[in-house]
Order: C-alpha cells, then sequence, then structure tokens
C-alpha cells in the first residue's frame, strides 16, 4: 500500500475513534474499555503470532520500548479515556490539531531536527487556538467539565508525539505488528488493575461491546498498523502532518452520528488553531549537530 494511502486511512479510523469512545464511556468506567480495547489488541496478535515475532532486537532497545508502551497505551489511553468524559468528541478532534508541533519539538529534543521560526509562531498560535477553544467553550451534555476534558486531551497528545518519536526510532528493526503486539500487553497489563479494584461492570451493553471490538480490531490495529507502516517510509513530521485530517474526520463524524454542533466563537478558535498549522508547515527539516537518529533524553 502506498504510504499516503495508509496515512489517510489511519487518520480517518483515528477520527471515528473518537465518535466509538465518547458514546462507549457514556456506559462503561474508561478504564474497562481500554482494558478492554488492549486486550482485543493482545488476543489478536497471539493469534498473528508468526507475523509479530518478525523482530531485530537490539542491546540497549528495552529502555524506548518502554518508554514508548508507558507513553503509548498506558498514559495516552488513560488521559484520553477520562478526557472523553469531560469534553466533546469534537473538541478533542481538534485537539489532535497540535500534534505534529509537538511532534516537531520532541524531534528537536530527542532527534536533534532543528526548529525553524515557523514551527516556533505555528505552535504558540496554534496553542493560542486550543486555548481559546477551551475557554470559550461552554459546559453541556456532551462536554460536562470542557476545562478538565480539554487539558487532559492535550497530555494526551503529549504521549502521542512521543509514541511517534519512538516508533520512527525502531521503525526498522521492529514490524508494525510487532509493536502494536507490546502495545497489547503492554495496555493489557496496565489497565488490569484497575478492572481489579473497580470490578467488572454489571451492565450488558451489545452496542458497546461492538464498539469497543471496533476501538481494538480496527483503530488500534488497523490504524496503528498503517501508521507505524508509514513510518518506515516517510520522515517523522511528514507522517505528524497527516494528522491535521484527524479533526477535519472528527467534526464530520460527529456532526453525522452524535449530533455535536460547535458555536461560531469555537469554530473561530478552530481557524486559530489551523492558520498555526499553515504557518508550522512553512519550515524546511534540517539536523542539528550532532546528526543521528539516536533518542538522547529518554
Amino acid at each position: 500500500m502506498n504510504e499516503k494511502l495508509a496515512l489517510i486511512v489511519a487518520t480517518f479510523l483515528w477520527g471515528s475513534s473518537f465518535i466509538a469512545l465518547k458514546y462507549v464511556i457514556q456506559i462503561y468506567d474508561p478504564t474497562f474499555v481500554i482494558f478492554l480495547r488492549m486486550l482485543i489488541v493482545l488476543c489478536i496478535c497471539v493469534f498473528l503470532w508468526r507475523w509479530v515475532k518478525r523482530f531485530k532486537y537490539q542491546k540497549g532497545d528495552y529502555k524506548y520500548l518502554l518508554s514508548m508502551s508507558l507513553a503509548e497505551p498506558a498514559l495516552y489511553f488513560l488521559f484520553e479515556g477520562f478526557a472523553m468524559q469531560n469534553t466533546s468528541a469534537s473538541q478533542a478532534g481538534i485537539l489532535v490539531s497540535c500534534l505534529p508541533l509537538l511532534v516537531a519539538f520532541l524531534a528537536f529534543y530527542l532527534l536533534k531536527e532543528q526548529l525553524s521560526k515557523a514551527i516556533l509562531i505555528g505552535f504558540t498560535v496554534c496553542l493560542s487556538g486550543s486555548l481559546l477553544l477551551t475557554f470559550l467553550s461552554p459546559s453541556s451534555a456532551q462536554a460536562p467539565n470542557p476545562w478538565l476534558g480539554n487539558g487532559l486531551e492535550f497530555l494526551a497528545m503529549i504521549c502521542a508525539a512521543y509514541y511517534t518519536i519512538s516508533v520512527k526510532h525502531l521503525a526498522g528493526r521492529y514490524s508494525p505488528l510487532s509493536l502494536i503486539g507490546l502495545q497489547g500487553l503492554s495496555g493489557t497489563l496496565f489497565f488490569a488493575p484497575f478492572v481489579y479494584f473497580n470490578g467488572l461492570p454489571e451492565v450488558y451493553n451489545s452496542d458497546a461491546l461492538l464498539s469497543i471490538l471496533y476501538l481494538g480490531a480496527v483503530v488500534t490495529v488497523g490504524a496503528y498498523g498503517l501508521y507505524n507502516y508509514a513510518l518506515i517510509k516517510v520522515s517523522v513530521l511528514t507522517a505528524a502532518a497527516f494528522s491535521n485530517l484527524i479533526p477535519i474526520f472528527t467534526l464530520f463524524l460527529s456532526a453525522l452520528i452524535l449530533g455535536e454542533r460547535l458555536n461560531n466563537v469555537q469554530w473561530l478558535s478552530i481557524s486559530i488553531v489551523f492558520i498555526g498549522i499553515a504557518i508550522s508547515q512553512k519550515h524546511s527539516t534540517k539536523k542539528r549537530e550532532p546528526a543521528g537518529e539516536e533518542i538522547s533524553s529518554i
């Protein structure tokens, strides 16, 4: 598959994940949802073990594999699960627009890529738009506490940015399925204690369980697999730039499926976010000396 097509499909699936997650956490606790989602991923990877086991471990990789797993799925899904209890799917989707800029900053510190003035200005404008979206978003049934929800979603984006950098570093030695298998294992182990202490839900809802199956089998295995595959072939900033499509898909699907609507002031905030993104794209990627792909600050 063409790497750009893979990125487009991956971003569409991620955009749809906000809709599914927003629906299902109204029925089940976020930690149970993420645990079951990761367990589904783990079971699929066990079934596909002959492809999952294809990797070339190098001494010292455990540091990157463990920190990547802590960032995503552990902390990322923890933050996002509770974010979706407090903000709308459309607002959370918009905050994904900050991901390319966060990736650029981490690439500066960890991969020695040079930050241009365009990146710095773009990040400032984008962050301003995100804060404005939070300040001016009223509480509603879909977003009872947008301050908390949007703040947690921004923390999730920091984790996602670190995950992107880590995958780029490891993609040459580990297949996309190998990294997804690690996600399934680490996510299941991380969220299992939450489920143990909270107990299993007493409510059975077939639609919610099907949504969790979709999140695990289609979004996690499909979207992450395609994204990790593309990262082998394109630069980390190019891959991250495609995440700008996620808010568009999320806004469309949230309006179509959840009936969410944004007011004029929120649309103004969104416009500011996209202006910041547009500014940030007017840069050239350079390496700081000393060059190299080693992640230096884990």
